[in-house]
């Protein structure tokens, strides 16, 4: 049976291909993820600090924007935006970071970023994405920086564009803060969800999306333990970040290719879908206090991946089948 549903898997995207190149259907395909640069073409470290590695370069004009402040012990994963000062999203900039605990702490990096494509085929791109001029079209990814201790960590960002480096300070990180959310290989609040069913049909009590996504056919309750589940916390309405939208419509277009080898799962971030209400029991249980973030869970009923702000289609189709590679035994 897996086998015969991954095969439908493959046959959906060799379809979709096909149809964009067609002209018809779903239209072109999202820009791939673009890699990270070589760190070579970044200063290295060298036991400075992060003050040390900053002078004599010149100061940027560009501004790097965290997508996430929760950072764990160990490795974590590092989403970020880059903007000019008028606030206009910048994707074409080589960016890598450097961490260092403390003000005169010893700086650890360069951490190059990859940038991954928010956009989805057209058909699947809602207008809440499509008319919100500051929707984001990409978001930068370091996957991997070990944080070896809690507490403090100050982040500078070094930044080619047009052939030259500049730096800029970027928000410091709290390592540690936030140990009641569910982390990888921890189980998952066995929640439940509101569906299309509970609501009459009517999607949009329980979907700021517009129109409404397709992913409110199941209670996380009821699929919990039996399958593998992709929940999205996220509001495209009334997003903060400018990422909620775009990685909405991701989760719907991946959906379509999985079909119901998982269950994914939109789960709305405000009571009643009104910010002035407060957020859902859902988040609560999660200790959640930003948003949007994946959660993938195993038939285990524990976290395979979690991904807090941004993520690119790419990223989310390879933390759906790491669950699945689990769940056959694979690791």
């Amino acid at each position: 049976m897996r086998a015969s549903l991954r095969v439908m898997r493959l046959a959906f995207l060799v379809l979709s291909a096909l149809a964009a190149l067609a002209g018809c259907g779903g239209g072109s395909p999202p820009s791939p993820e673009r890699a990270a640069p070589s760190a070579a073409i970044f200063p290295a470290a060298e036991g400075r600090t992060l003050a040390e590695i900053a002078s004599g370069m010149r100061p940027g004009n560009l501004v790097v924007s965290p997508t996430g402040l929760t950072f764990d012990r160990g490795p974590n994963r590092y989403a970020f935006g880059v903007f000019t000062l008028g606030k206009e999203q910048v994707t074409d900039a080589d960016v890598a970071l450097y961490f260092a605990r403390g003000a005169d702490g010893k700086a650890i990096g360069p951490f190059p970023a990859r940038v991954e494509s928010l956009e989805t085929r057209p058909a699947y791109r809602a207008q809440t994405t499509s008319l919100d001029p500051e929707a984001a079209l990409a978001v930068y990814v370091v996957p991997r920086v070990d944080l070896p201790a809690d507490g403090e960590w100050r982040v500078f960002a070094v930044i080619r564009k047009g052939g030259s480096l500049t730096g800029t300070l970027v928000r410091s990180i709290e390592v540690g803060g936030f140990p009641a959310i569910p982390a990888r290989g921890e189980r998952a609040p066995r929640i439940h969800t509101p569906t299309a069913a509970d609501v009459g049909g009517d999607l949009s009590k329980i979907d700021t999306r517009i129109p409404p996504d397709q992913m409110h056919k199941v209670d996380l309750a009821d699929v919990y333990g039996k399958k593998p589940i992709a929940l999205l916390f996220s509001t495209p309405q009334f997003c903060e970040s400018r990422v909620c939208g775009p990685v909405a419509d991701i989760a719907e277009e991946i959906n379509d290719e999985f079909g119901d080898e998982v269950a994914f799962i939109h789960m709305e971030v405000y009571r009643d879908n009104d910010p002035g209400k407060g957020i859902r029991p859902q988040l609560r249980a999660f200790h959640l206090e930003t948003e949007p973030w994946l959660f993938v869970i195993g038939r285990d009923g524990r976290v395979s991946t979690r991904i807090e702000g941004g993520f690119g289609g790419e990223e989310m189709r390879r933390a759906i089948e790491a669950a699945l590679r689990e769940e056959d035994g694979g690791g």
